[in-house]
């Protein structure tokens, strides 16, 4: 079951909730009992880079590798 982030806009209390995908926008109460809850959008960030190999396998490039090659200013 997937763990969604929700915001309650009465106390401004963030929290975890573990519901089906189904439940994820039924209502909700905060930890505190307030009835105003809305879902967050979660987001995370990997690191490296994935690239195809001659005999279709893929290998993961170095976490500190530049992900945007040789030409980008970004400078990682």
């Amino acid at each position: 079951m997937p763990v969604y982030e929700y915001l309650c806009r009465d106390c401004d209390t963030t929290f975890e909730a573990r519901r089906p995908m189904a439940a994820a926008d039924e209502p909700l109460s905060c930890p505190e009992g307030h009835g105003r809850v809305s879902r967050r959008l979660s987001v995370f960030a990997t690191t490296g880079r994935a690239t195809a190999s001659p005999t279709g396998q893929s290998s993961a490039a170095p976490a500190g590798g530049a992900p945007c090659g040789p030409a980008c200013g970004c400078h990682h």
